[in-house]
């Protein structure tokens, strides 16, 4: 983790997209139902439903200072994770970017999401074991997607997870 900080992948949710909306609103926008924007803006969700992928819990997303960490969004491979497996070699403008990336990115439960921290496949799996699969999945086609590496404990954790599938 040495030199690993927040801050070398940029600013959060920037438009890197240039699409007018920040990255949370874009993937609060993809991933809720039922979504309601703010008067006047096709970017801001001011609440909707989500169907957490991590508990299979329903949340009732409702922008506000006290409601808003309901409903966070996940990197589903972590910064820092990402960070420790080749993230630490790239530019500054290739962090970016992977920060802000949909692929890499989920709108899950708040709390569920705190637990998981920084951790990777081999530390963390969601609570909703129906959701292992996809998890690993979507793990393994992010690292892929940007040539992270995946670490022995994580190689033999996914293993476990896949052959179950």
């Amino acid at each position: 983790m040495a030199g690993y900080s927040r801050s070398k992948f940029g600013p959060a949710w920037a438009d890197v997209d240039r699409n007018g909306c920040d990255t949370r609103n874009d993937i609060l926008r993809r991933d809720l139902v039922s979504r309601v924007l703010s008067a006047g803006s096709r970017c801001i969700v001011q609440r909707g439903i989500l169907h957490d992928p991590y508990t299979g819990r329903t949340i009732r997303f409702v922008r506000g200072v006290r409601t808003s960490s309901a409903v966070q969004i996940d990197h589903v491979v972590a910064l820092a994770a990402a960070w420790r497996t080749g993230a630490k070699g790239w530019s500054a403008r290739k962090r970016l970017l992977y920060a802000n990336d949909p692929v890499v990115l989920l709108a899950v439960d708040g709390p569920t999401n705190a637990k998981k921290g920084d951790r990777d496949a081999s530390q963390w799996l969601p609570p909703r074991q129906a959701f292992d699969c996809r998890y690993v999945a979507k793990q393994i086609a992010i690292k892929q997607k940007w040539g992270l590496w995946v670490t022995r404990p994580e190689d033999q954790a996914m293993a476990r997870v896949l052959s179950r599938c």
